[in-house]
């Protein structure tokens, strides 16, 4: 009887120990994900997600990815799984993944009840604001077991980010209207992480408004809203992107020359990246503010 008590408390200590190491984090779907153990082997399932995983020091853990995940130069070597139109099933399970990082907007309704009904722990993404890049890394490293590297991303990130909030926020603020594509015209709304960056650099994204996170606008809407600035993409022909309003000279952005471009996956993934975007966000809309009258 006196051997059997040492014994059962070692197992005590030995279940409370395994108890322990199970982790437990918040997806940006608010659901709670658990995990035995740090994630060995991860499916990222966006671009973005592919990109902090690797920011967060679990790069050498992501078996496979979707397709344009292409950051950094380590990522265009993991297997393809799919692209938004389609996720192959069979290669992703064949992989033996631990882990599914998914993206909520950008993956389809079937492909994440597909992805779901696998029995696989599954943690949504999609960050909305900047912070949200920060609490992302954090919450992946928890998962990867590299809190060090995660954190030490996150801190450097959020300082970059705060500086140049504390620099522009607060300065006169412009009317922007921010184009992810020109035929037809699409852009972003108050929801995505864009506008965000936008009020970060004292910027008023004049669609914000709308309910569809990435809305189809006309001409006819954007020239009302008479933006003082326009920002897309880089085009590779000179006559596309934001080189389209040119002609309309009753628009405040052209007759200001406020007609800018700039490379949109800084701003449009939600990576650590989007401080370097922001940077220059907020140097274009300090341009607009020295071409008032």
């Amino acid at each position: 009887m006196r051997g059997a008590l040492p014994m059962l408390m070692l197992m005590l200590a030995l279940a409370g120990g395994a108890a322990q190491a199970a982790i437990t984090v918040r997806d940006d779907a608010g659901n709670s994900v658990t995990l035995t153990r740090p994630a060995q082997r991860v499916i990222s399932t966006a671009p973005h997600i592919t990109e902090l995983l690797f920011a967060a020091g679990g790069g050498e853990r992501v078996v496979g990815a979707m397709s344009y995940s292409d950051y950094p130069e380590a990522a265009k070597r993991i297997p393809v799984i799919g692209s938004d139109a389609r996720i192959d099933m069979e290669r992703l399970l064949a992989l033996r993944p631990d882990l599914l990082v998914v993206w909520q907007t950008g993956n389809t309704g079937p492909q994440l009840a597909q992805l779901k009904s696998l029995g696989i722990p599954v943690f949504y993404s999609e960050p909305k604001k900047l912070d949200d890049v920060a609490t992302s890394l954090t919450r992946l490293g928890q998962l990867l077991g590299t809190d060090a590297t995660a954190q030490a991303a996150a801190r450097d990130y959020r300082q970059k980010i705060g500086k140049l909030s504390a620099a522009y926020a607060q300065r006169a603020p412009v009317k922007v209207f921010y184009q992810i594509w020109e035929k037809p015209l699409f852009t972003l709304n108050g929801e995505h992480i864009v506008s965000d960056a936008l009020r970060a650099c004292g910027g008023r994204n004049v669609f914000a408004g709308l309910k569809v996170t990435a809305p189809s606008v006309s001409t006819e809407a954007v020239l009302q809203e008479n933006p003082e600035a326009i920002i897309g993409g880089e085009q590779h022909d000179g006559q596309s992107g934001v080189n389209i309003w040119k002609p309309y000279k009753g628009l405040l952005a052209v007759q200001r020359d406020n007609l800018f471009m700039l490379d949109s996956e800084l701003l449009v993934r939600a990576t650590p990246r989007i401080a370097d975007g922001l940077a220059v966000l907020c140097e274009k809309l300090e341009t607009a503010r020295r071409h008032r009258p």
